[in-house]
C-alpha cells in the first residue's frame, strides 16, 4: 500500500496545496504541543527541529512531495542524508527551552519522517481540498464524510461515515479531515441533488472534552473523537484570515498571521476567486479593498 494520499483527491500536483504550504512561514518548536492549531494553520513546523537549516530542509523535501507527488520511499531517501548531515538524526541530547533543562530526545527516524510526510500532505492537501470546496460551493454545496482506507477506525469517526452537510455548516470548522494523527477520512464534495438523494443530515452536536496542554498549561475544548491539535479547518482559517486582513481585523493578530495572509493574497489566489465566485464577483468593497492593496489587481 502506497503513502501517496491520493484516495480522495485528482491526479496531478494540486496548486491550492502547494501555495497552501509555500505561503507559510516558520515555527521552529521544540514540542508538537508548543504550536496551536491556529498557528500550524500559517507555520511550517516539525517538533525539535530547532536549526533553520534543518526546518528548511524539510520543508524543502515536502513542498517537492507535493508538487511532484514524489512517495514516501523517494522522500525518505532524498531527505535522511541531508538531516543526518546535519546531526539531526537518532537520539542525541537536548535542550528543552522552555525549562532549560537537558533530554534524550528522538530526532530524525524513518517512523518520524513517515509522520512528517502523511502529516504536512494530507493537511496540505485538504486545505487546498477546501479552497475549491468554497470556490464551487454554488453549483457543489454539500460535502459527505468519508472514511479512509484505514483497517481500524476510531468510533467517532466511523460513526461520521455518510454524513451529509451544507458546506457552510459550523461542523466543518472543527471536523474536517485529516481529524488525527494517521487519520485517512476525508470528504467528497456533491451537488445539491446527489446531497438531496443521499439524504441530508442534521447538523450533529460537537461532545467536547477539556485538554490541558501539558506544556503550556493551556485548556482548550477539543471535539471528543479528534486529537488535540488537529481541531480546526486549516483551509478555512486560511481563507478567514485573508478575509480579515482585507477588512483590516488583523492588526492586533500575531505578525506572521499578517505575514500569511498577505501571501496568500499576493500569490493570486484571493483575486482570482474574487473575480470568478458569485458572491464575491459584485462585491464592491471586497473589490475596493484588493484594488487598493494590489494597484488594481482585481480588474
Amino acid at each position: 500500500m502506497t503513502d501517496r494520499p491520493g484516495y480522495s483527491f485528482r491526479s496531478g500536483p494540486p496548486p491550492e496545496a502547494s501555495r497552501y504550504l509555500a505561503n507559510k512561514g516558520w515555527k521552529p518548536a521544540f514540542s508538537w504541543r508548543d504550536v496551536e492549531p491556529e498557528e500550524h494553520a500559517v507555520s511550517f513546523t516539525v517538533a525539535k527541529a530547532m536549526q533553520v537549516d534543518v526546518l528548511s530542509d524539510i520543508r524543502e523535501e515536502v513542498q517537492r512531495a507535493i508538487d511532484e507527488g514524489v512517495p514516501f520511499e523517494e522522500f525518505q531517501r532524498t531527505l535522511r542524508p541531508r538531516l543526518e548531515k546535519h546531526g539531526w538524526w537518532g537520539r542525541r541530547e537536548m535542550v528543552d527551552p522552555a525549562t532549560g533543562l537537558t533530554e534524550t530526545v528522538q530526532l530524525g527516524s524513518p517512523r518520524r519522517l513517515r509522520t512528517i510526510y502523511r502529516a504536512n500532505l494530507r493537511a496540505a492537501r485538504a486545505a487546498g481540498q477546501w479552497d475549491r470546496i468554497e470556490r464551487t460551493k454554488q453549483t457543489r454545496p454539500y460535502l459527505v464524510y468519508r472514511l479512509g482506507p484505514s483497517e481500524r477506525h476510531r468510533p467517532e469517526h466511523a460513526a461520521k461515515a455518510g454524513l451529509v452537510l451544507p458546506v457552510d455548516d459550523p461542523f466543518w470548522d472543527r471536523w474536517m479531515p485529516p481529524n488525527g494523527w494517521n487519520c485517512k477520512c476525508w470528504v467528497r464534495q456533491v451537488s445539491r441533488e446527489e446531497g438531496e438523494r443521499l439524504g441530508v443530515s442534521e447538523s450533529p452536536e460537537v461532545p467536547v472534552r477539556r485538554v490541558v496542554n501539558r506544556r503550556t498549561g493551556e485548556v482548550r475544548d477539543v471535539p471528543r473523537g479528534i486529537d488535540p491539535g488537529w481541531e480546526r479547518n486549516p483551509g478555512a482559517q486560511r481563507v478567514r484570515a485573508a478575509i480579515d486582513f482585507l477588512d483590516g481585523r488583523l492588526r492586533g493578530a500575531p505578525p506572521e498571521v499578517a505575514r500569511v495572509a498577505e501571501r496568500d493574497l499576493r500569490g493570486g489566489w484571493m483575486a482570482e476567486r474574487a473575480r470568478q465566485h458569485p458572491e464575491w464577483r459584485d462585491d464592491l468593497p471586497f473589490l475596493d479593498a484588493l484594488r487598493r492593496i494590489f494597484g488594481g489587481g482585481a480588474e
